[in-house]
């Protein structure tokens, strides 16, 4: 009896989205349940199964306890950057950079790259853009004289052989890591298959050589670092550079960091001669603010390990349509809702019939709940036309039977307050008896509805 030996694929189908792989095309991802992602790929040869041929070496362990060296770390002239980063860059570590087109990705790392080169080797490979397009924003940003070394390359094997010298460069940029491709695959550069492979090529030797490796990654339509999920796994660092188009502020934000803190920001200004750091951003973010409107309130904030104050924008007006309106810019339009029925149901406050617009100046996107009290005082402050006292800063958690509960690092954010001039502030009950005000006149709140008798003719606060 004759067998009939079947022929392996040569192909499959890999998902664009999550990186599954299927033997036929579908129109949907069974693995992500995305539409239209599966793109033919070439099969790569498979290594000889089982492990018996080749014995492995005897792994040495070590205990939990012991001196450790602490990491070094290279300074790149850019406090917010290194303040993003934990404190600096470090040998042998991968950091990957998202953010939407045009943003200032490309900007911030020329500008970083530029000081970092008057004390190590520097090497920026872009696979977007020629070297002589690198060189006129190098001019405009006048860092056009610093000794960094360009090359535009998409090829990972030329980039490898570069980096994998003695004399090569010790910080490197590779700018996008979406247009690098392996050879050895058949897909087109951009895909999961390449994305992979090439950033797992050019880690393995930033690790090997002891390289700091950053990874400018582009970001899909939702907002998330294109390619395979498991590239953010891959790196030691995620950095997300956000803001709006509208605005000059840029948001440097830290995601995933081994070797510091997560949720920490970094703020900056885009000008005409490129991002410019800001110190103290809650200055910036409140120049534009009066005190005298309706329906605005100064939220004392955190972002990681830093204060930041920033105006909450709230605007209620009679709807003509049957379902109103639910715009939000800046926060959780879930959040708002919910904001608001807490408001009907407990405070019996009707803003159900009416259109609701919230916004956060500056451009500053917020995520914590200790900004639900701000939104709420907003909100009653447009319903009612009385405004906030200008001299008081707003924070705290509302949950949902109406208690304000507290919040983390109330000191910090009640010292930042009186250092902008604030001298009041609306926040909810503290338990401990041994604390400081930080020079500020507090209202301490237990109930949603204890923000109601504040807004009076008076406009004042009381205790």
């Amino acid at each position: 009896m004759l067998h009939k030996t079947l022929a392996k694929p040569t192909t499959r189908y890999a998902c664009q989205s999550c990186g599954a792989s299927f033997p036929k095309w579908a129109g949907r991802c069974d693995a992500c349940g995305e539409w239209n992602t599966l793109v033919e790929e070439a099969v790569p040869e498979s290594a000889p199964k089982g492990l018996g041929a080749a014995k492995g070496r005897r792994i040495d362990f070590v205990g939990l306890s012991g001196a450790s060296e602490p990491a070094p770390r290279r300074l790149t002239g850019i406090a917010e950057l290194d303040r993003v980063c934990g404190g600096g860059l470090v040998p042998g570590s991968v950091l990957l950079i998202g953010g939407d087109p045009g943003i200032g990705k490309s900007t911030l790392l020329l500008q970083a790259m530029a000081r970092l080169a008057q004390i190590w080797r520097c090497a920026y490979v872009s696979g977007e853009e020629a070297v002589d397009q690198v060189r006129l924003r190098a001019q405009r940003l006048g860092c056009a004289s610093a000794p960094v070394d360009l090359a535009s390359a998409t090829s990972v094997r030329d980039i490898a052989a570069s980096l994998d010298m003695a004399d090569g460069p010790e910080i490197v940029v590779i700018d996008s890591i979406q247009t690098m491709y392996v050879d050895t695959l058949d897909s087109a550069p951009g895909t999961v298959a390449q994305v992979r492979a090439s950033a797992h090529e050019l880690i393995r030797v930033a690790k090997r050589r002891g390289v700091v490796l950053l990874l400018v990654g582009h970001v899909t339509k939702e907002g998330t670092i294109a390619g395979p999920r498991v590239l953010e796994h891959m790196v030691d660092t995620v950095l997300y550079f956000e803001g709006e188009r509208g605005h000059q502020f840029r948001i440097l934000r830290a995601v995933k960091n081994r070797f510091g803190a997560t949720d920490e920001i970094g703020v900056f200004e885009m000008g005409d001669a490129g991002l410019s750091e800001v110190s103290n951003p809650s200055a910036l973010f409140l120049a534009e603010r009066r005190g005298d409107v309706s329906g605005a309130a100064v939220f004392a904030g955190m972002e990681g390990t830093r204060p930041v104050l920033v105006e909450v924008q709230a605007l209620v007006a009679p709807s003509p349509l049957g379902t109103p309106r639910r715009a939000v810019v800046g926060w959780d339009s879930a959040r708002l809702a919910m904001v608001l029925a807490v408001l009907e149901a407990r405070c019996g406050v009707a803003i159900g019939a009416n259109d609701v617009y919230l916004n956060v100046a500056g451009g500053l996107r917020i995520g914590e709940p200790a900004a639900d009290l701000a939104v709420a005082a907003a909100l009653v402050s447009s319903l009612t036309g009385e405004p906030v006292p200008a001299d008081a800063v707003v924070f705290g958690e509302i949950g949902l039977s109406g208690e304000v509960r507290a919040v983390s690092q109330t000191e910090a954010r009640l010292k930042e307050a009186a250092k902008l001039g604030f001298s009041s502030a609306l926040i909810p009950a503290r338990r401990s008896a041994g604390r400081s005000d930080a020079a500020l006149r507090t209202v301490e709140l237990q109930h949603l509805g204890e923000l109601m008798p504040l807004f009076q003719a008076d406009g004042g606060t009381r205790r």
